[in-house]
């Protein structure tokens, strides 16, 4: 696994925090309520998890500094479930392991999710005191009906007041909002998107509902008692998304993101996310949490409680890996770089045939003129609505 030159690419480190205080229907994330883990006392559960975390982010020290690879991270970002369920202290505590273990850049992104309810003032203000520098407000609506049938359970009022707080603490904002769900007109959605960009927010992410395979909402679509989303309903929306937060002085840099600014300006782009997108390198801690290093990939046990054990008995919670072909990594790189706004360099599409591309343009997927002055692959707006078909084009 070694790669001495994989020192110069930027490294993350996202930390998993596996609870919330109730799962949503539409959720397939590994997450556990403390019922469903028998309480928040005991192995792997809420109030034991910094230590067993720190532990894992101990082994990433130990691991990296092993293969040649160990260098500050540039960001960190908090995941979930719902991290601000933990205390401030011990969100801090891991901050703190990643800075004392692995190394924090000279300018690290640190970033932690949080519902609406699940903060306020005080721990605003801990948070930005910790280190932190930029928080994800899980907002997904303004319209309470649309709220309930995502079982979300904030008032909508919640999320200008939590967005003022995280302002007066120096915290970059995010909003996330979902549409799609069942019953959301498009005027729900345009007022989603008017309340959303009414708070003036560095970052907004827009992403279409997925009725995912075993969760309680697959369940109740299957059942008839909701509406699975419509795909011309959704492809609206996602229209009405990007002229909403175009006239609002934001620009795509991704598929489903936007930041303020032109299109594909990054000054305010998550740049944790960013390396997602780029292949870089970085490393998941916490229960089912997945790491990506010089082209291995590799993810951890999902029960916290068997986490917990395999860190106490002094054993890595890895359960599978992989070392990623040349093949695999090309269409990685052709399905991850086409989403971004940046587009893809046309020479990284290997021998893809230029008929190809040029019947992309001609259908209007692709930007002509990006295609031939500047040589890159670049989406459309139509292309954005119709991505996977155009990744499908390119590496069939």
């Amino acid at each position: 696994m070694s790669d001495p030159a994989g020192v110069h690419r930027p490294l993350g480190l996202y930390v998993h925090v596996p609870f919330c205080a109730r799962r949503c229907g539409y959720c397939d994330f590994n997450t556990y309520t403390a019922t469903e883990l028998g309480g928040r006392s005991g192995l792997g559960n809420q109030d034991t998890y910094v230590d067993t975390a720190i532990g894992e982010i101990r082994l990433a020290a130990t691991v990296l500094a092993r293969e040649g690879q160990l260098r500050p991270a540039s960001t960190v970002f908090f995941g979930g479930g719902t991290p601000t369920l933990l205390p401030v202290a011990d969100l801090a505590r891991m901050l703190y392991a990643v800075r004392d273990l692995v190394g924090l850049g000279s300018h690290a992104e640190v970033t932690t999710e949080a519902n609406p309810d699940s903060v306020d003032d005080r721990s605003l203000a801990e948070l930005a005191a910790a280190g932190f520098t930029r928080i994800s407000f899980g907002m997904q609506s303004a319209r309470p009906h649309v709220l309930a049938a995502l079982d979300r359970t904030h008032d909508p009022a919640r999320v200008a007041a939590v967005v003022r707080g995280a302002r007066r603490a120096g915290l970059a904002v995010s909003l996330d909002l979902i549409y799609g769900a069942d019953g959301e007109s498009v005027d729900d959605w345009r007022a989603s998107l008017d309340a959303a960009t009414a708070l003036a927010p560095e970052h907004l992410s827009a992403y279409a509902l997925v009725v995912e395979d075993g969760t309680p909402l697959a369940r109740r679509v299957a059942r008839g008692d909701l509406s699975a989303p419509d795909e011309d309903d959704l492809a609206v929306k996602y229209e009405l998304a990007d002229d909403v937060l175009s006239r609002a002085g934001y620009g795509w840099y991704e598929v489903s993101n936007w930041a303020r600014g032109e299109a594909g300006d990054l000054t305010h782009a998550c740049r944790h996310n960013l390396g997602y997108w780029r292949g870089d390198d970085w490393w998941g801690i916490g229960p089912g949490a997945h790491s990506h290093l010089a082209g291995r990939r590799w993810w951890n046990v999902r029960h916290p409680r068997t986490y917990a054990a395999r860190l106490a008995a002094g054993e890595q919670p890895v359960d599978g890996q992989e070392q990623l072909t040349a093949g695999q990594r090309h269409t990685e790189r052709v399905l991850l770089g086409v989403r971004v706004a940046a587009g893809l360099p046309l020479a990284a599409l290997g021998e893809v045939r230029p008929e190809v591309v040029a019947a992309l343009v001609s259908d209007g997927l692709i930007e002509g003129a990006a295609a031939v002055r500047d040589r890159r692959v670049v989406l459309t707006r139509r292309g954005r609505l119709l991505a996977d078909a155009v990744v499908r084009t390119l590496l069939a």
